[in-house]
């Protein structure tokens, strides 16, 4: 049953981090009629500008955080970034629901607890890896797996903090900015560089049983997202792998909700690399490709409806990234428009970045790699002043 917003028995979502992701998720809450509470560390983010209300707080301050769900007391908690208070999630669980759950939420934010749990226990093939804790124990984690290899704090987001060591001089570099990344811990994650063929995110919907959606293809730079594209093209033996590990490591975690599976393939082999316990920004592109978009799935999943991950048309995506530092930016995108079966989707992020994802080029087309074409050619023909 779903209450009506904002009266007495309303359903009622808090959602943790205000993102582009966190305003689509509450896009399609708001067409079930659930009552939308945005939470953010700064105002006027994406996912407020939609929500019915909003909170500015650090999320990672236990009695900030415990205190609004606490007097929210909404039905469902759904964490959309890392950066929070793991404490506050766990005691929060005695009186509501946290999407997937806290402890799913704890082991994907941090890199170490989650390479433990898939290869260590679910004994899921992933890179080679070591820890370290101070300069010291990464160089000697670095001579043992040996150049190149890829160095990421175990807790950060979005690519942040994260370099490839190519040879001794960059050791340093990479060990300080590891440190300086925003939400990184004490302990970095020293992994094998894999000289992939491809990588997929497999999402992964999980709710009274577990669906996939088609491999979603990507490009990133420095762990962030910069296109991608559905279907993925790869052999059906490797697809069912793909899915095999899905399975394992979403079963593993538990809880309900839409899950990115991040895996390398190389030559006849799938990698397991990282999981999302949330839609997932290479995901994105489903909202051009597939009968239900990822938010959708993530919506219907937390309250037990029916789901579908049926695939309508090839298509990609691509992301709109600031070349300027400025407030109030502003868009032009009417030629952009002029491509075919083009869709723009602008974020209304307050600051602009550079580098900063401000919004995303969906396109479809007959076949993925005309897809991909027409988002690249919408991209040139942005302009952001």
């Amino acid at each position: 049953m779903i209450g009506t917003p904002l009266l007495k028995g309303a359903t009622k979502f808090l959602i943790l981090g205000s993102g582009e992701l966190g305003k689509e998720i509450v896009i399609e809450a708001q067409r079930l009629g659930i009552e939308c509470v945005a939470v953010d560390r700064y105002q006027n983010a994406p996912a407020m500008q939609v929500a019915h209300r909003s909170y500015v707080i650090n999320m990672r301050d236990y009695d900030a955080l415990f205190s609004i769900i606490e007097r929210e007391e909404p039905d469902f908690v759904i964490p959309e970034i890392e950066a929070i208070n793991i404490d506050a999630l766990l005691d929060a669980e005695s009186f509501t629901e946290v999407i997937p759950n806290a402890e799913a939420v704890k082991i994907t934010m941090n890199r170490e607890l989650l390479r433990r749990l898939a290869a260590e226990k679910l004994k899921l093939k992933t890179a080679k890896y070591e820890f370290a804790t101070n300069l010291e124990e990464l160089k000697e984690a670095v001579e043992k797996l040996g150049y190149p290899c890829v160095v990421k704090p175990i807790m950060s987001s979005s690519g942040k903090g994260q370099s490839i060591i190519k040879d001794e001089k960059d050791i340093e570099k990479a060990y300080n900015k590891a440190k300086e990344a925003r939400g990184s811990s004490e302990k970095l994650i020293v992994e094998e560089f894999i000289d992939f063929d491809y990588e997929i995110t497999l999402l992964t919907a999980k709710s009274e049983d577990i669906k996939f959606c088609e491999p979603i293809g990507h490009i990133q730079k420095d762990g962030d997202y910069i296109m991608s594209w559905q279907p993925h093209n790869m052999p059906d033996e490797l697809k069912n792998e793909a899915k095999n590990i899905a399975e394992k490591i979403v079963s593993a975690l538990g809880g309900r909700g839409i899950f990115g599976v991040e895996m390398f393939v190389k030559n006849d082999e799938v990698i397991f690399s990282e999981v999302s316990p949330r839609p997932h920004d290479t995901g994105m592109v489903t909202m051009i490709t597939q009968e239900m978009s990822e938010f959708e799935i993530h919506v219907r999943s937390i309250l037990t409806l029916p789901i579908s991950t049926k695939l309508l048309t090839p298509g990609a995506s691509y992301a709109i990234k600031a070349n300027i530092n400025k407030y109030a930016p502003k868009y032009d995108i009417k030629d952009a428009l002029k491509v075919e079966n083009v869709k723009i989707r602008l974020f209304g992020k307050p600051n602009a970045t550079i580098g900063r994802r401000m919004g995303v080029i969906l396109a479809h087309a007959e076949n993925v790699d005309k897809a991909k074409e027409l988002v690249k050619k919408a991209a040139e023909l942005i302009k952001i002043c």
